[in-house]
């Protein structure tokens, strides 16, 4: 069974409705950090990053929105690899410096 389901998006409408004020401040902040008319980073490099974040998170959703936002800014397949590699050796990085930090915990104990 897969949990994930595009159309499950309209879901967010109900959260909406249940806490308008939380979920429209959600909305203009989403908006500022991606799409905000002052923004200096590029379109597609947003669209990379959010990808990168989103290969981390691992957010399904987030995955499927920003796949089809990059490749409509232009992201090419070889630049989606790079950015799912990328990802890949943070969060690989993420658990080696944490095994140091165990290492650490280890001995002071």
């Amino acid at each position: 069974m897969s949990y994930h389901d595009h159309s499950d998006i309209e879901y967010l409408k109900k959260i909406g409705a249940n806490s308008p004020d939380a979920f429209k401040a959600f909305v203009h902040f989403d908006e500022a950090a991606l799409r905000g008319p002052n923004k200096k980073i590029p379109r597609n490099y947003t669209e990379m990053i959010a990808l990168a974040v989103a290969f981390t998170t691992q957010c399904a959703y987030c995955i499927d929105i920003h796949t089809a936002a990059a490749k409509k800014e232009g992201v090419t397949t070889e630049e989606l690899a790079e950015v799912a590699l990328i990802a890949a050796a943070l969060r690989a990085g993420g658990a080696m410096t944490h095994g140091a930090l165990a290492m650490k915990l280890y001995d002071e104990n």
